[in-house]
């Protein structure tokens, strides 16, 4: 597993990471950051294909072919994790007093800085409600989610966090209804820029960015 540690914030990227070992691993760090056993922790990693439902989801927002939910406890609705997509998980324990929106969007501000190093133009959504980090509609097609964000804040510190599409696959997103949002595409830097941009050389550039959060 790849460690870096600054002065503020450990960052661990262990590769390729079943969804619920990570979950596992969250909760482990979650509940040793908030003991002040380990310092504000950062999980950077890709997930095996998998669909997770944050507390918001409705039936209607499900694959409509059966495949397997993972059902969590963050904020949001359903999402897609798959190899080609960079997933962070901060366990940061938030400043006093706690402003969860706030911290949603340094999320989005760092997000949005990553994609700019590409030179792919995100921003926050213009309709209110929406988080993340959004190509805004042009020639091209409808608003598009480039990057999008599910926090849960327990005991003052995060866990669940953002997952940035680099080169994923994105017909995934066709088998059910990404965060509940019907009028809107979903892309990556890849298909944006029209050249494949991994996960290893986003990977970089992102951890750069992490200090945004604090």
């Amino acid at each position: 597993m790849g460690r870096v540690t600054t002065s503020t914030l450990t960052v661990l990227r262990p590769g390729l990471v079943d969804y619920r070992e990570a979950w596992d691993e969250q909760r482990r760090l979650h509940d040793a950051v908030v003991a002040g056993d380990q310092p504000d922790t950062v999980l950077l990693l890709e997930h095996p294909s998998v669909f997770t439902a944050g507390k918001r989801t409705e039936p209607a927002d499900r694959p409509i072919d059966g495949t397997p939910v993972v059902d969590v406890d963050r904020g949001g609705k359903i999402t897609w994790h798959g190899p080609g997509q960079l997933v962070g998980y901060p366990i940061l324990r938030l400043p006093d007093p706690i402003d969860v929106v706030a911290y949603v969007r340094r999320t989005e501000q760092m997000l949005i800085d990553v994609c700019a190093e590409f030179g792919v133009t995100a921003a926050r959504s213009e309709i209110a409600g929406r988080s993340g980090a959004w190509v805004l509609a042009d020639e091209r097609g409808p608003d598009r989610k480039i990057a999008a964000i599910g926090i849960r804040v327990a005991r003052g510190v995060t866990q669940h966090g953002f997952a940035l599409n680099c080169d994923c696959d994105l017909t995934a997103y066709d088998r059910f209804v990404p965060c509940g949002i019907r009028d809107a595409g979903v892309t990556s830097l890849s298909a944006e820029l029209g050249r494949e941009v991994t996960v290893a050389e986003v990977l970089p550039v992102l951890e750069k960015h992490l200090t945004t959060l604090l």
